[in-house]
């Protein structure tokens, strides 16, 4: 069983006091590796969560000091499961078939942007959005993701609310 952290929309700055929740670092502590669907903000979090597992990131609308170190998009694939990773999808109306198009061999497509979290399945591929574990914006809690990996398949995934 593979595990991953996912994260996205953390909004983090060095030097400011917004920081991820405890249960966020536990859950990474117990993670094979993390992914972030962009808007990290600062690279210090990236190094802070790369000094204890593995950590693959996506550049997000707020990313600018990050441009050159991210890529926009990013297919992983781990446990033979393809995994595309995105900040923005657009809009809601013709989601699930742009995605299918930037990433049609991915079973999981990871984006964040809207902070809205969402684990939805169209046509055999899972679409996740964590949320935000520190800037929730509209949505009723703080949250992030749980992806569990087995042989080729997706054993399990979660929204995890804080």
């Amino acid at each position: 069983m593979t595990r991953a952290v996912v994260l996205a929309d953390t909004h983090m700055r060095e030097g400011r006091p917004r920081a991820l929740p405890a249960e966020v670092w536990s859950a990474v502590e117990h993670a094979d590796f993390v992914i972030h669907a962009g808007d990290v903000v600062d690279g210090f979090l990236l190094d802070e969560l790369r000094a204890v597992r593995p950590t693959y990131a996506v550049l997000g609308n707020n990313d600018t000091v990050l441009r050159d170190m991210l890529p926009a998009r990013l297919e992983l694939t781990f446990d033979g499961v393809a995994i595309g990773v995105v900040h923005e999808t657009g809009t809601l109306k013709g989601r699930a078939a742009r995605v299918r198009r930037w990433f049609p061999a991915c079973q999981i497509v990871v984006f964040g942007h809207s902070h809205a979290p969402c684990a939805e399945w169209h046509d055999g591929q899972l679409l996740f959005n964590p949320g935000s574990p520190t800037e929730r914006r509209r949505q009723p809690h703080d949250s992030f993701g749980i992806i569990e990996l087995e042989s080729g398949r997706i054993a399990r995934h979660e929204i995890v609310r804080l």
